[in-house]
């Protein structure tokens, strides 16, 4: 059995609170968590040195906001699917369009560039963990993925 983790934070800065408003829900941000507690995602912002994008950043770097783990129970194949379309887009940029998104009329899938939820959740549709996603096509923010991976996990 494969196991797929992730980590939804609740920021504390002007942009993650512009995210929680928007998206109407508790959560930022989100990134998958390697097999060595190192956290991949897209950000918008340089962190300890580490450029903004599609990054690995250390497991601290997120310290002294409030966090979420969920596992989200798939085959080995789907995890090992997972973590490699996740690392295939290391470098990739972030989304500065993904904001703007909020807004009807941005396709998430078609960008290049990734919002940090975006990510996982084409992750999710590439290993087939989960069905294409029919949700609004503008975007999908970090507690619109927990809403979905929510019929697959507990969420407490």
């Amino acid at each position: 059995m494969g196991a797929i983790v992730l980590q939804f934070v609740q920021g504390k800065g002007f942009g993650a609170s512009l995210i929680q408003w928007f998206d109407h829900g508790l959560y930022s941000h989100v990134d998958s968590v390697l097999p060595d507690g190192t956290l991949l995602g897209a950000r918008n912002d340089v962190i300890g040195g580490v450029p903004a994008g599609v990054q690995i950043r250390p497991a601290t770097y997120v310290a002294g906001e409030t966090v979420l783990r969920i596992t989200v129970p798939c085959t080995v194949n789907q995890e090992e699917a997972y973590y490699s379309f996740v690392k295939s887009q290391i470098g990739c940029p972030y989304d500065q369009m993904a904001i703007a998104a909020f807004i009807p009329g941005r396709l998430w899938r078609t960008s290049g560039a990734w919002f940090c939820s975006e990510l996982c959740a084409a992750a999710l549709e590439e290993s087939k963990v989960v069905l294409p996603l029919k949700a609004p096509v503008n975007k999908i923010a970090p507690d619109d993925l927990l809403l979905v991976l929510s019929a697959f996990v507990s969420v407490a």
